[in-house]
């Protein structure tokens, strides 16, 4: 049996925090795991400077609710679910991606959550487990399945690496360089030929 395992942000929609800077005009929020490859101190970082700027989860969900995929992603992904299953390893968390996966088709997601207070001010978040891209696709092998992975960041790379196969989709050139051992992808039909290489080579 064959999973193909995708990050969200980045490969099927748009990064939300990007979309979010540029709607808020808070240029220090379009950081992102492209940039930063601790994890963590990313989000530490965001959640003081939505505090210091008085916004809250609620700020969030409605420029998100305003986005939708990338254009392609959802044909893109319909054609992959007819020939393998697929499941959306991601590090954004339910409370952003619900309204995201309704126009996705509601494919199988795994991220983390978000905490906030009364007033919807987010105060902490919480990790589904640590490195869980790359402890799914070690599980995913263990159950006998091979597993092609994609994605576009420094947090990616470890499911890459897990994975009978990686492929990099639209990575920024810091990526590439640190990474050259994953093929590099450009659009969704490029994508779509590493992925069946990839099993091919793992049958």
């Amino acid at each position: 049996m064959q999973i193909v395992c995708l990050d969200l942000e980045g490969v099927l929609v748009p990064e939300i925090w990007i979309e979010f800077s540029q709607r808020t005009g808070i240029p220090e929020l379009k950081r992102t795991t492209r940039d930063e490859p601790d994890y963590d101190k990313l989000m530490k970082f965001r959640l003081d400077l939505l505090r210091e700027h008085k916004l809250g989860l609620p700020d969030i969900q409605k420029v998100i609710g305003e986005m939708g995929p990338m254009a392609g992603a959802k044909a893109f992904l319909d054609d992959l679910r007819n020939t393998y299953q697929v499941v959306i390893l991601s590090d954004t968390f339910y409370e952003f991606a619900k309204p995201l996966m309704q126009q996705l088709g509601l494919p199988t997601l795994f991220c983390h959550s978000l905490e906030a207070d009364a007033t919807g001010m987010l105060v902490n978040y919480h990790l589904r487990m640590p490195n869980q891209k790359q402890e799914a696709v070690k599980r995913f092998k263990e159950l006998n399945f091979k597993v092609v992975a994609a994605g576009d960041s420094y947090n990616d790379t470890a499911m890459l690496g897990e994975a009978h196969g990686g492929i990099l989709f639209h990575p920024p050139e810091n990526v590439i360089r640190e990474f050259p051992q994953f093929p590099v992808t450009r659009n969704y039909e490029e994508l779509r030929t590493e992925i069946d290489k990839a099993f091919a080579r793992a049958a």
